[in-house]
């Protein structure tokens, strides 16, 4: 007698495959859960503590695992990551993201970094926001050398606030 190869189906494939769709699900999980915990560890400031008191506004960062001041903000309403840097002069916006944010770049001009000397463009932001802090009219800088997706927030923004460090904490006030 014969059988149907259609009606004879081997259950230990059957298990074979789930166990194979079981694994692969938990990697994926696996994967995004720890993706975000490292996000976290690298900007532990996704959503940066702010207090107003009168006029005041202070603004409380937790300095990450490399011993950097990370947040997030915005530029003219996107959201961007900002790395505190108070050895840049203006802010510094890697050329990529420029456009999505509307700068137009200006006037290029010779700036000294850390990985030498480079030509950047000059730049106005609107509107930059951390936390509940907001200025208008920053110098920037659109700078074509940087490749990660940070924003140096530079002394063109700090120099109009008031900064403490207390262990691991940075706090801002305007």
């Amino acid at each position: 007698m014969e059988q149907n190869p259609q009606q004879t189906q081997d259950p230990s494939k059957f298990g074979k495959w789930m166990l194979i769709a079981f694994w692969l699900t938990g990697l994926v999980l696996l994967t995004l859960f720890f993706r975000n915990s490292l996000e976290k560890q690298r900007n532990p400031n996704q959503s940066p503590v702010s207090t107003v008191d009168g006029h005041r506004v202070e603004v409380k960062l937790k300095r990450n695992r490399m011993g950097h001041y990370v947040a997030t903000g915005l530029i003219n309403g996107q959201p961007v990551t900002f790395l505190l840097d108070t050895g840049a002069t203006n802010v510094s916006v890697p050329a990529h993201l420029a456009g999505d944010l509307g700068l137009v770049a200006g006037q290029s001009y010779t700036a000294s970094t850390a990985n030498g000397n480079v030509t950047v463009y000059q730049t106005k932001i609107q509107r930059l926001d951390l936390g509940s802090i907001a200025l208008n009219d920053v110098n920037a800088s659109i700078n074509p050398g940087m490749r990660d997706d940070e924003v140096l927030l530079g002394m063109s923004v700090l120099k109009h606030l008031e900064f403490t460090q207390s262990g691991d904490w940075l706090i801002l006030r305007n």
